[in-house]
């Protein structure tokens, strides 16, 4: 299944979190399944447009309980090592960002990610997205020791 090699790649995790087991990877589809079924949005699985080859994920949902960001909407992505810095990553978001606010009506779109991962912060900065360090935390589904636990956010009006 390309999800769960996406997801068991370290060079994708290293950034993200330890590379998932086959359960975990499915137990994750799961849980973007239901969010799905229950708000009418969630990452959505992202294809290559030439050979429709899945590339990875994007897109919206509603920020977990247990994130300073909580019920806010969140944008995301994750994409296969074969797909970095081809420009996906960033049309996906923008695509994301574009259908929140149309779709969903929304004033504002949140994104966060570690600290590490300057990929990824790199592209909310690139999209317009302005850090706001007073909503930067500590993950609490991080381990405390991990280099992965420090987490930025970042926001983009409408």
């Amino acid at each position: 299944m390309p999800f769960h090699a996406m997801s068991e790649d370290p060079r994708v995790m290293a950034t993200l979190g330890p590379p998932m087991s086959r359960a975990q990877s499915d137990a994750l589809i799961a849980r973007l399944q239901k969010r799905q079924i229950d708000h009418g949005h969630t990452f959505w699985a992202l294809e290559c447009k030439q050979d429709r080859s899945f590339i990875g994920w994007c897109g919206i949902v509603i920020a977990l309980d247990e994130l300073p960001i909580a019920g806010k909407l969140e944008a995301g992505w994750r994409l296969a090592h074969s797909a970095w810095g081809l420009g996906y990553a960033r049309e996906a978001a923008q695509a994301s960002l574009d259908w929140g606010f149309q779709t969903l009506g929304a004033d504002e779109i949140w994104a966060i990610t570690s600290v590490n991962n300057t990929r990824s912060w790199g592209l909310m900065e690139r999209l317009g997205m302005e850090r706001q360090h007073d909503m930067d935390f500590d993950h609490p589904n991080v381990a405390d020791d991990s280099p992965l636990k420090q987490h930025i956010s970042y926001r983009i009006k409408r």
